[in-house]
């Protein structure tokens, strides 16, 4: 696939994508294709390459051979100032959130628009839009707060508030739910689930839990009611949501959540939970 053939609604293409550390291969000859409102679930043991192809797929990792292309533009070789420009239209939620623990919540929030020349015409819209984000977590009390007087769950919300306050067009999340009790997990991947129909947006989500997945497939968010709906039998294309399974830098299955538990690789088969 070349990549002035890349279809215009194509918004993460990875194409034979190798990278090493010294001699440790992080990722080794993967290629996948994300469009416009699609998700795709990275599942994987810890080491196998989920968070190398996050950060890659922003430029922030530059791979040994293969070609990135985000919104149809090369971003292989590029620079990091070429790069600004993309990564404006990306959000990202950090491990653990990745707040600063120095600045308030709203000055977390904000720091996208204020620093990102890409949304420097948006300075004066600033409070509201940070208020908007925040109002979507239902964190919009916390506005003067440090990350430090929140909970774990709290902070991971305020990191999604971060992510969507410049209204990107592709969210990357790693490990959103890791270390959070069931109930506060189920919350943020709803957020998410709620994220991505809003806006229609691309997603990546790299996790640890069968059970974001298993949500992200199976649920929609209904702006009429405001509540997450479930996708009727069969209509798991309404959600556009596929899984990948990452194994020492390969990607080894890529599929709907149907083909993964029908899968009977034995590596695969322990991130498909029977039920």
């Amino acid at each position: 696939m070349e990549a002035a053939s890349t279809a215009r609604d194509s918004v993460l293409c990875f194409q034979r994508v190798s990278l090493s550390f010294n001699d440790t291969v992080a990722l080794q000859d993967v290629s996948f294709e994300i469009g416009r409102g699609e998700t795709r679930v990275i599942l994987g043991e810890a080491g196998s390459g989920k968070s190398v192809l996050l950060k890659a797929s922003q430029g922030l990792l530059k791979p040994d051979s293969g070609r990135i292309c985000v919104f149809g533009t090369d971003i292989t070789a590029m620079d990091e100032v070429h790069l600004y420009d993309i990564r404006s239209r990306i959000g990202v939620l950090f491990q653990e959130g990745g707040l600063f623990d120095s600045l308030t919540i709203d000055e977390n929030v904000s720091y996208p628009l204020r620093n990102q020349p890409r949304h420097h015409d948006k300075v004066r819209d600033v409070e509201n839009r940070v208020r908007e984000a925040l109002r979507f977590v239902e964190l919009e009390h916390t506005m003067e707060k440090v990350p430090s007087e929140l909970s774990g769950g709290m902070r991971r919300r305020v990191g999604i508030a971060r992510a969507t306050v410049t209204q990107p067009e592709l969210f990357l999340y790693d490990s959103p739910t890791a270390g959070l009790d069931p109930i506060t997990a189920n919350t943020i991947i709803a957020l998410i689930v709620r994220a991505r129909d809003v806006r229609h947006t691309a997603s990546a989500i790299a996790t640890h839990r069968f059970q974001d997945g298993h949500m992200l497939a199976n649920f929609r968010y209904n702006s009429q009611s405001g509540d997450l709906t479930k996708v009727p039998e069969g209509g798991e294309s309404d959600t556009r949501t596929r899984f990948m399974v990452m194994r020492e830098g390969r990607l080894v299955f890529e599929g709907t959540e149907r083909e993964l538990y029908a899968s009977r690789d034995p590596y695969v088969m322990k991130f498909a939970v029977r039920r």
